[in-house]
C-alpha cells in the first residue's frame, strides 16, 4: 500500500519545506506528486519544526495547496554493473546515449563507505598520463588525489579529454569514469567526442550534469560517478582513474543549495561545513588491501580570479596530495598545455618514481627556476648585457617550454620519452651547473 502524505509549507527553488513527520531518515528518496506532474527528491534536512527536502528536478507546475510525498524508506541508490562502461549517462546513473537500458548487477548508497586507514596499501605505482609536465615532474601514483588548478582562458577542455583518453593505469584492468559537473551544452558535446575519438571509449564511463540542471544534481552527479568507480575498483578489481571536471561547478552549487537552506554563509558565501563536503568525495581514493583494484583521483577546478588562495583551491589543497597549476600567460604564448611546473607538486612522486628520475626532476627544477630569474633579469638590462651562464639559462627556459611542456592535444608521450627531452635540454647547461645529479648520471647521458 503506498501511502502519501500533504503538509507542504512552502516552495523555495528546489527547496520543499515540509511539515515533520515521525520515522524519516535523513537523505531519504521521496517521490513528489502534484497535478499531473511526479518528480523525485531527497530529505535534506530534519528538525522538530520542519523537514526539508530537495527536489530533484525542475519545480515549475508544482502547487504546494495539492502536493502529496511518498516517502519510500530507502536512500539513494546507484544500479552498478561493468557494462556501464562505454556509455554516458545522468546524475542518476541513467543513460543519455542511444545505446539502450543498462542491466545493474546491484543497488549501491551513493554515499560511499568510510575506509578504515589501516584496511590501505601505500601508494607507490606510477601512472602514466602522456603529458610531459606531469609524468616528468609531477609524478601522480596509483591510489594518489592530484586536483588540477585551472585559470579562466585556459585550454581546460582540452586537457581534461586528452588525460581521459590516454591516462594509462598500471595492471590487465584499467578504467576511467569522467565526471562532468555543471558543463556547458557546447562544452559537453566537445568532450564527449573528444573523449569517444580516443579509441579507449569503451573502458570509460562518463557521468554528465549540464549547466542548466537544478543544483542538487550536481551534488548527487559526483557521488554516483565515484559510487561507480568504487564498484569497479574494491568489487571488481579494477584500477580506476576518476576525473571530476569542474569542481568549482560544483563547489557553486553547494553553496546555492546552503543559501535555499537559509544556512548561515561563511567565506566568500560558501557554507562552513564545505572543507568536510569536499573530504567526503576526495577521500574516496586509495588503494584497499584486500582489493586487487584501485581508484585515483584527478579533481580539475577553475580558480575564481586565478586566485589560489581562494576558499575552493584552497581548500582543495588541504586535502589532496599536491596539484597541478595551469597558468593564463603560458596560455597566451600559445603554449598547450599551460602547465607553471613551478607551483606544481605532486606529494607522492618520490613513492612512484625511480632515484635517477628524482634527480633528473630536481635538476630541471632548478634549471628553470633559473631561467626565469634570467628572464625578469633580460627584460630589465636586455639580452646583450647578460653574461654567458644567464644567457645559456635563458636559452634552457625558452627551450624548455617549446619543446618539453609543449605537445600536441593528441601526443601521447611515453615516459622514456620524456626523460630523453628532459636530458636533451640538461646538455645546454654547462656541466658546472648540473649539481643535483650523480656523476653516473652524467657519464651515462652526456658523455
Amino acid at each position: 500500500m503506498i501511502i502519501e502524505y500533504t503538509g507542504a509549507q512552502k516552495l523555495k527553488g528546489t527547496l520543499l519545506f515540509f511539515e515533520p513527520i515521525r520515522d524519516i531518515r535523513y537523505g531519504e528518496k521521496v517521490v513528489i506528486r502534484s497535478e499531473g506532474k511526479t518528480l523525485n527528491g531527497k530529505v535534506a534536512a530534519l528538525s522538530q519544526s520542519v523537514m526539508l527536502i530537495e527536489i530533484l528536478g525542475e519545480p515549475y507546475g508544482l502547487n504546494i495547496d495539492n502536493l502529496r510525498v511518498q516517502f519510500t524508506g530507502n536512500i539513494f541508490e546507484l544500479g552498478v554493473s561493468d557494462k556501464m562502461l562505454g556509455r554516458v549517462m545522468d546524475a542518476f546513473g541513467e543513460p543519455t546515449d542511444d545505446k539502450g537500458e543498462i542491466r545493474h548487477d546491484k543497488l549501491l548508497p551513493i554515499g560511499g563507505s568510510a575506509y578504515n586507514p589501516v584496511q590501505r596499501a601505500y601508494p607507490n605505482d606510477f601512472i602514466q598520463t602522456g603529458i610531459s609536465a606531469i609524468d616528468g615532474l609531477n609524478v601522480l601514483v596509483k591510489g594518489q588525489k592530484l586536483p588540477i588548478f585551472s585559470v579562466a582562458g585556459a585550454s581546460t577542455n582540452d586537457l581534461a579529454a586528452q588525460l581521459v583518453r590516454q591516462i594509462t593505469p598500471s595492471g590487465k584492468n584499467g578504467a576511467v569514469v569522467f565526471a562532468g559537473i555543471g558543463i556547458k551544452y557546447e562544452d559537453a558535446q566537445y568532450l564527449i567526442q573528444s573523449i569517444r575519438s580516443g579509441g579507449n571509449f569503451e573502458r570509460t564511463a562518463i557521468f554528465l550534469n549540464l549547466a542548466d540542471e537544478p543544483s542538487i544534481n550536481a551534488l548527487l552527479l559526483v557521488r554516483s560517478a565515484l559510487t561507480f568507480a568504487e564498484y569497479l575498483a574494491f568489487e571488481k578489481g579494477y584500477d580506476v582513474i576518476a576525473v571530476l571536471y569542474d569542481m568549482t561547478n560544483y563547489c557553486d552549487a553547494l553553496r546555492e543549495v546552503s543559501s535555499r537552506r537559509e544556512e548561515i554563509p561563511s567565506r566568500k558565501g560558501y557554507p562552513g561545513y564545505m572543507y568536510s563536503d569536499l573530504a567526503s568525495i576526495y577521500e574516496r581514493a586509495g588503494i584497499l588491501k584486500e582489493s586487487a583494484g584501485s581508484l585515483t583521483q584527478i579533481p580539475i577546478l577553475t580558480m575564481p580570479d586565478g586566485d589560489i588562495t581562494h576558499p575552493i583551491p584552497d581548500l582543495t589543497g588541504y586535502i589532496t596530495e599536491g596539484q597541478i597549476v595551469l597558468e593564463r600567460e603560458l596560455q597566451q604564448k600559445g603554449i598547450y598545455p599551460p602547465i607553471n611546473v613551478l607551483p606544481s607538486l605532486s606529494r607522492l612522486m618520490n613513492h612512484g618514481a625511480s632515484d635517477q628520475h628524482r634527480r633528473w626532476s630536481a635538476e630541471i627544477y632548478a634549471a628553470y627556476a633559473k631561467a626565469k630569474k634570467a628572464e625578469m633579469l633580460a627584460a630589465i638590462i636586455g639580452e646583450e648585457e647578460m653574461g654567458e651562464t644567464e644567457q645559456r639559462y635563458l636559452a634552457f627556459g625558452k627551450a624548455f617550454e617549446r619543446q618539453f611542456i609543449t605537445q600536441r592535444n593528441e601526443e601521447n608521450r611515453t615516459l622514456e620519452q620524456t626523460l630523453a627531452i628532459g636530458w636533451k635540454l640538461l646538455a645546454l647547461l654547462p656541466p658546472t651547473a648540473l649539481t643535483r645529479l650523480k656523476p653516473q648520471d652524467i657519464a651515462e647521458h652526456f658523455q
